[in-house]
């Protein structure tokens, strides 16, 4: 059965979709920006702080699911400059531990609300 994922520690959506949903043993997260939940507006810093805020955006999505960091499975890195690759990476790896989940990283040309970096993630209970 599907089950929505919400919770007021984390943005709220910027369109049609859920923060998460869960299903069976796997929960999908939506694309996180660096949006602080508290006053969801868009953090207007450099990529390493955008990081680090859209890091803890998926962990209150995770948290909310009764999951954290380490179930993660996949990710997804969206820049838009590849040159910020070593920064988001020096980010991100601060929050997983090994063994790392599978992930993508790939260059766009734009983000919603004009951020330069968007993680999803897709976790699993096992």
């Amino acid at each position: 059965m599907k089950k929505i994922i919400h919770t007021d520690s984390a943005p709220k959506a910027v369109g049609p979709y859920s923060q998460a949903v869960d299903i069976g043993q796997f929960v999908f997260c939506s694309g996180q920006i660096a949006i602080d939940p508290a006053s969801n507006e868009v953090l207007k810093v450099d990529v390493v702080q955008q990081t680090k805020q859209v890091m803890k955006n998926i962990e209150a999505v995770l948290k909310a699911s009764d999951l954290h960091f380490s179930h993660i499975i996949k990710t997804t890195i969206f820049l838009t400059d590849m040159n910020d690759f070593a920064k988001v990476n020096e980010v991100y790896s601060s929050f997983l531990t090994a063994p790392f989940p599978a992930r993508s990283t790939v260059a766009v040309s734009g983000l919603p609300k004009g951020v330069n970096v968007e993680i999803e993630v897709t976790a699993a209970r096992v």
